[in-house]
């Protein structure tokens, strides 16, 4: 039989942000109980750690923030209540101090996930949160409750709060398996279809150049694309050739635009700059000194530096007709064109867009439909590039919806301790 029980607040999910509206709540004195479907919480996070676990990023704010897009405006109250200093502030609390990398990029000084979670959660036991692991949500009773798979039992919780940070669709193994979206519509709460974010993008390379140079670096490269409203987006950095086509940091800075491209044209064509560092000119200049007797590989080699990948990549890209034109190879050098036509798979994204609609909450995160229920983190239809913006308002909308849920809870119940 179902087991039933009263709590002040339930927070499903036990990423990031359910963490951190948890420990708003309990912070102020109210009961709380976790529930995640995984054997251990933030697994997500911890494999954000393994590359070093980007936290934040430390450039001007306005630009931050307008990495969210058309969300910006949407998730700028609880970026602004809870900052990339904010953030960094909260870590350093817990005995995890950060550093800002070359990049801009802030990273533990660790530069791991593990040790910041231990600290966390141990403060959050010490708080009174209660988690509950392999506890899967599965829905609300004809009378409204939370209906909670646990190992043994059945749960059906009335909470005087709910919290979801169930979120998005993609690395389900982790837990994020974004199945939560169809109970959310059967409800009548409206969602947006799952989307890959920063992922990478398939494409038919030639077998002899998959079999050289699949894995290999496109060091210090750049990409460009033109969205579907003209707005032209180019990323620099190191890409990498896949066997299934290309990925990496400049790919997933500008996959929101190539993907939309995609699904409204059936296809989008990207430029590659294989040299950022130097002009069009200065490689006319460049090719315009080579030796009459002087190869086609050398020319590319000793005048353009191009070898390598990058060499590999500007000769598959281009016919033999236009290779033979050398005079024409700095344009191309400059903006070498490839067509993609599709995504990588949902699961493989980094993150994901789609989710809950913004028009379901109010300002508070709060569901319009269900008062006293919240949501936050990936579950919500948002998407920003890597750099530290993903995880950035995963803990600001945790935290700005657990303040909210705070406030709910002293204007109407005294604080009860778990």
């Amino acid at each position: 039989m179902p087991h039933s029980t009263h709590l002040s607040a339930t927070v499903i999910g036990g990423g990031p942000a359910g963490l951190m509206a948890a420990e708003q709540l309990s912070a102020a004195g109210y009961a709380v109980a976790v529930y995640d479907s995984m054997p251990t919480v933030g697994r997500k996070f911890l494999r954000a750690g393994i590359g070093g676990l980007n936290l934040t990023h430390n450039e001007a704010w306005p630009d931050f923030v307008a990495r969210f897009g058309d969300r910006a405006s949407d998730l700028r109250p609880c970026l602004d209540a809870f900052d990339a200093n904010s953030l960094r502030n909260w870590a350093a609390d817990l005995g995890v101090e950060t550093f800002v990398g070359s990049s801009g990029r802030v990273f533990p000084v660790e530069k791991k996930a593990a040790p910041l979670l231990r600290r966390w959660l141990q403060r959050l036991r010490a708080s009174g949160v209660r988690i509950h692991h392999r506890h899967h949500w599965q829905g609300w009773n004809a009378e409204g409750e939370l209906v909670i798979q646990g190992p043994e039992h059945k749960l059906e919780v009335n909470p005087d709060i709910t919290v979801f940070a169930l979120g998005g669709g993609s690395w389900s193994a982790l837990g994020s398996t974004g199945n939560w979206l169809g109970l959310f519509e059967q409800r009548g709460i409206q969602c947006a279809p799952w989307r890959p974010s920063n992922c990478g993008f398939e494409y038919p390379w030639r077998p002899e150049f998959i079999a050289e140079y699949a894995g290999a670096p496109l060091k210090t490269i750049a990409i460009s694309v033109t969205d579907t409203s003209g707005k032209l987006w180019r990323q620099q950095g190191d890409a990498l050739v896949s066997a299934y086509g290309i990925e990496g940091g400049p790919v997933y800075g500008v996959s929101a635009a190539i993907r939309d491209g995609i699904a409204a044209h059936g296809q989008c064509t990207v430029f590659w700059d294989l040299d950022p560092d130097r002009s069009l000119e200065k490689l006319q200049q460049a090719i315009a000194k080579r030796r009459p007797k002087d190869s086609l590989a050398n020319v590319l080699r000793k005048q353009c530096g191009l070898s390598g990948a990058k060499l590999a990549l500007l000769k598959t890209l281009t016919s033999k007709a236009q290779m033979a034109d050398i005079n024409a190879i700095p344009a191309l050098i400059k903006a070498l064109p490839q067509t993609l036509c599709s995504t990588r798979n949902l699961d493989e994204a980094i993150s994901t867009a789609g989710g809950l609609c913004f028009s379901e909450l109010d300002e508070d995160f709060m569901l319009r439909k269900l008062p006293g229920t919240y949501c936050v983190g990936e579950m919500l239809d948002w998407e920003a590039p890597t750099g530290g913006y993903l995880l950035t308002a995963c803990f600001a909308s945790g935290h700005w919806a657990g303040a909210a849920a705070v406030k709910r809870l002293a204007s109407t119940q005294p604080a009860k301790h778990a």
